[in-house]
């Protein structure tokens, strides 16, 4: 998955102008207790960051 991807599952699960704040202040543990932007800019694959969302969120599978 690419940034670009992750960021328009983010938009729409959260919509456009909350998908970046949630990332920014949500501390989630599967990501060793960082923020998603935190995990994504020490290098967590994007894939491995929306499935951590995905879980968080408790978004219905097809949105895996």
């Amino acid at each position: 998955m690419r940034h670009t991807e992750f960021w328009a599952r983010m938009e729409q699960a959260l919509g456009p102008a909350y998908a970046t704040s949630w990332a920014d202040l949500t501390v989630i543990g599967a990501l060793g207790g960082r923020t998603v932007s935190e995990a994504l800019d020490a290098g967590v694959a994007p894939k491995v960051v929306w499935a951590a969302v995905h879980e968080q969120l408790g978004l219905p599978a097809r949105d895996r």
